[in-house]
């Protein structure tokens, strides 16, 4: 895959990740938004439900009713007695707070024939002398008349009245308290009402007075000229719970659009590495493939062109060349054919006792005579360590590993061998770190090489530490590579 390719593709994930992100927050932002003045909306119909309730349940409380049962003298003196009392000392329907006389509409009165005592509230109500009696009569008999304009019933608007100016705030509370409960709001709140004289009564002073969400009251029961502002803290974290479902169902399709993407991405990742180390390995092989080729190649054509007197020495030294370059490109195949087997089960290992200490010494004797500038240190191996193993496969895998450090490493290594409770950890230590964290978590991919540029000064294909992973597995092991200042190879086996 070109890199332009992988780049535009790349953008356009980060692009589609973007917009997605992007989308989802506006939404719930619109959303949360919404669920602010819906939220606010219900604060004002409760505050507004629960003032009505409020003020029509004081005045149910508070309806006044006169019945005279005859017109004995005791009864009209107390009747009397009770206008007198509404009086307020004489201070007329002015005293109950601020009541306007002049527009009173409702008040009930029963009586008998004789209403000559009701002198006190007609006065009250300024209904004029000549037509109380009057007034009264035809509105006992159901009919109306212009003396009755300022004469109804006596129920609950006098009452709402007198009773406005001034709040029962415990028992409004339980109203309000009533009202957010029916639309499961838990919210704490705070209020200040102000009548119209201009004194103020106040609850949960502190919160009223901050600066906290508000509402004001639209109830026709409040007095004129009066205002009720209810406060309450901050309503995000309700918002929020109200709208969980929404927010979490968005978190779950963000989470999902992006493990997708990402998927993708690493998929397309993946098979970008596939094609470059395809094509390293295709690189690999044609020079690995190249060299032995044309060694061969010279030493025939020497035998033909160069050989003419039929010299057996040289003719021989031709022919082991070509041998040996054949037995190269032998191994090299038979090393790619063996790879694709490691992966499933068709690789049979021949297991059976094996010494462990003989055969890493013959290793380290093999590559001491190839790299005789390498110094192999080997403390506190013991003398014999047998394991149930295939010695060939085990061997090229140890193998791998110590060319591997041969190769890449510095001029020291050095080998450990323990045997720790029934299992076996075998250590290879070189004393120069080439391989970077990065680097070493792929090391035991197929196919995998250490990027060097456009070259490499060591040839191979690649497969020689995943060959060496797959066969220490095989034998129900592990291997692992650590890098602190050095590179380490640690081999974890059990004895059987």
């Amino acid at each position: 895959m070109q890199n332009r390719n992988y780049h535009a593709i790349l953008y356009f994930i980060a692009s589609v990740i973007a917009i997605t992100l992007a989308i989802q927050v506006y939404w719930n932002y619109k959303n949360y938004q919404a669920g602010k003045q819906q939220l606010k909306n219900e604060m004002q119909i409760s505050l507004d439900a629960a003032l009505d309730n409020y003020y029509v349940d004081l005045a149910a409380e508070n309806t006044i009713g006169f019945a005279l049962k005859n017109n004995s003298t005791e009864n009209k003196a107390k009747l009397d007695s009770l206008i007198r009392v509404i009086d307020l000392s004489h201070q007329g329907l002015k005293g109950l707070d601020s009541l306007d006389s002049t527009k009173i509409k409702e008040i009930m009165i029963f009586s008998g024939s004789q209403i000559s005592n009701m002198d006190t509230l007609f006065g009250q109500i300024k209904v004029p002398q000549e037509e109380r009696i009057n007034a009264i009569k035809h509105f006992l008999n159901g009919k109306e008349t212009d003396s009755l304009n300022n004469l109804a019933k006596l129920t609950s608007k006098i009452i709402l009245s007198i009773t406005t100016d001034t709040l029962n705030l415990t028992r409004l509370n339980h109203y309000i308290e009533e009202q957010l409960k029916q639309k499961n709001l838990s919210l704490a709140y705070g209020y200040i009402f102000k009548n119209n004289s201009g004194d103020t009564q106040n609850f949960n002073k502190e919160l009223a007075k901050a600066p906290n969400e508000h509402t004001s009251s639209k109830s026709a029961y409040l007095p004129k000229k009066s205002a009720f502002n209810l406060y309450y803290n901050d309503p995000t974290f309700t918002i929020l719970k109200r709208n969980l479902v929404g927010i979490l169902l968005s978190t779950l399709l963000i989470a999902a659009v992006i493990a997708c993407l990402l998927f993708l991405l690493r998929i397309i990742n993946q098979q970008k590495q596939l094609a470059e180390l395809k094509n390293d390995l295709i690189n690999n092989i044609t020079h690995e493939f190249k060299t032995p080729i044309a060694t061969i190649h010279v030493a025939l054509e020497g035998i033909t062109h160069f050989n003419a007197e039929n010299d057996p020495r040289k003719t021989k030294n031709y022919i082991e060349t070509s041998n040996l370059q054949l037995e190269k490109l032998n191994t090299m195949v038979e090393k790619l054919l063996e790879t694709a087997t490691l992966d499933g089960d068709s690789l049979k290992l021949k297991k059976e006792e094996t010494d462990l200490v003989q055969l890493l010494k013959n290793l380290i004797k093999k590559h001491q005579s190839l790299a005789p500038l390498k110094v192999f240190e080997t403390p506190d191996f013991p003398k014999q360590l047998i394991v149930v193993a295939d010695a060939f496969h085990l061997e090229n895998a140890l193998n791998n590993i110590v060319d591997n450090a041969v190769k890449y490493g510095g001029n020291l290594i050095k080998l450990t061998l323990k045997d720790e409770n029934r299992a076996v950890l075998i250590t290879v230590e070189d004393n120069v770190n080439t391989l970077t964290s990065a680097h070493a978590q792929h090391i035991f991919e197929k196919f995998y090489r250490v990027p060097q540029g456009n070259t490499h000064d060591v040839k191979g294909f690649g497969i020689g530490l995943y060959y060496t992973k797959k066969i220490i597995e095989k034998h129900g092991g592990a291997i692992t590579v650590e890098i602190n200042g050095k590179t380490t190879f640690k081999i974890n086996l059990s004895h059987v």
